[in-house]
């Protein structure tokens, strides 16, 4: 019985790998055809894995929960990735080698998280999440259910959360097909760069430069991420916004 139930998974997470590896390519060949530079990017990347430059740059594990995403959102707010490397690890530490859940952060003495370089105000934002997580005022469960506007609602009403943030977690952790950052320095950056502009595109400018990758923004993100990172040996600091 239990042989069969474990070919069963195997089976199920072939097709599911199966299925992702297609729908990857549909996606390569669409954003090929409707923007020459995201080509060259492509081309440039055959192998290259979506979810990887997060893992080169932060040492995250290819799949996070809502929760994990957002902490990892709220403590790069405002710090470069060196910092916030750092300050994962540090809080990583805390916790037995692991990112925590909800329930453990809020069992957490705050200034123990404060020690490991999380500001007051995002130590308070982080515990009004885990707070409404734990207590059912926000369910993971329905807002994977629901259109990406109504997850913005829903968690930019926490205050030291806003667009930016839920943006990185609709990305990360729920893995929305269909989003931009354009609040993200590096995201301008790997523009102006990619485009060889010759001045930092504002965040109307990304918008409209990433309206031809519908509906696979959140590739197309994916692709710049990581030639920022394989562009810099040490990552400049980047300000970031909520």
């Amino acid at each position: 019985m239990v042989t069969v139930v474990l070919a069963g998974k195997g089976a199920r997470m072939e097709t599911e790998d199966s299925s992702r590896a297609v729908g990857l390519q549909q996606a390569r060949s669409y954003l090929r055809k409707a923007d020459p530079v995201l080509a060259r990017l492509i081309d440039d990347r055959p192998d290259f894995d979506p979810r990887a430059w997060r893992d080169n740059a932060f040492g995250l594990p290819p799949t996070m929960d809502l929760f994990g995403a957002l902490l990892f959102q709220i403590t790069g707010q405002q710090l470069s990735v060196l910092a916030t490397r750092r300050t994962l690890a540090r809080i990583e530490a805390l916790f037995g080698g692991h990112l925590p859940s909800a329930t453990e952060l809020l069992g957490a003495d705050p200034a123990k998280l404060r020690e490991a370089g999380l500001s007051w105000r995002k130590i308070g934002t982080l515990r009004d999440l885990a707070g409404r997580l734990s207590d059912g005022r926000l369910d993971p469960k329905v807002l994977s259910g629901l259109p990406d506007d109504l997850v913005m609602a829903e968690l930019t009403a926490i205050p030291g959360i806003g667009p930016w943030t839920v943006q990185g977690a609709l990305l990360l952790a729920l893995g929305r097909e269909d989003v931009v950052v354009p609040g993200d320095l590096r995201v301008r950056k790997a523009v102006q760069a990619a485009y060889r502009l010759d001045h930092l595109p504002t965040q109307q400018e990304v918008l409209a430069i990433a309206d031809k990758w519908r509906p696979y923004r959140s590739l197309a993100t994916s692709y710049l991420f990581s030639a920022t990172f394989a562009q810099a040996k040490t990552p400049p600091a980047a300000q970031r916004k909520t």
